[in-house]
């Protein structure tokens, strides 16, 4: 896609939803799906878009990682890289806010978009993984590992959305059950 044609965030969610609704229903292949997503996640609204419809959603393309779709988004780099990081964060510290409101229907969802994220991160580049989550870890731990630019950005996602210790400490052992050693 060309910067002018570059969907908003509200039409990529739309575009993948119905992308979605014709892959299940058989009327669009995987290597189109993934040509498709491919296309969209190049820019940043594109990728969250995808990433908020297919992490958190019923569809269960995310569940079985089909390689075309793969290819594609290992072929998207580092911004696929870290926002799968971000939502493995995101959704590791809703399962605690979740689950401390009494909110269980929520908590599902929460936890269905972690193991998405870590079956995905698993997936990818493992370089560009590694080197993400370890910057992620460090922010999780004030006062330990490197402080870098990156580490001080993630400090600021997570401070951001108000993630306290003990959400922090499910993040760090997250990303550590992705990746070990990190």
């Amino acid at each position: 896609m060309n910067a002018a044609a570059e969907p908003t965030f509200q039409q990529a969610m739309e575009i993948t939803a119905q992308w979605l609704a014709l892959w299940e229903a058989g009327e669009l292949s995987e290597e189109v799906l993934a040509d498709r997503v491919g296309e969209l996640v190049c820019s940043r609204d594109g990728a969250r878009g995808f990433f908020v419809v297919a992490l958190a959603g019923e569809s269960p393309l995310l569940d079985r990682l089909p390689e075309a779709l793969l290819l594609q988004l290992r072929r998207a780099g580092a911004p696929v890289v870290d926002l799968t990081a971000r939502n493995l964060a995101m959704s590791t510290a809703m399962v605690l806010a979740h689950g401390r409101s009494g909110d269980s229907d929520q908590q599902a969802g929460s936890r269905r978009v972690q193991a998405r994220a870590t079956e995905l991160l698993r997936h990818l580049e493992p370089q560009a993984v590694l080197l993400r989550l370890k910057t992620l870890l460090d922010a999780t731990r004030d006062g330990e590992g490197e402080d870098d630019n990156a580490v001080t950005a993630d400090r600021a996602f997570l401070e951001r959305w108000g993630y306290d210790r003990e959400q922090r400490q499910a993040i760090a052992a997250a990303i550590e059950a992705v990746a070990e050693p990190c």
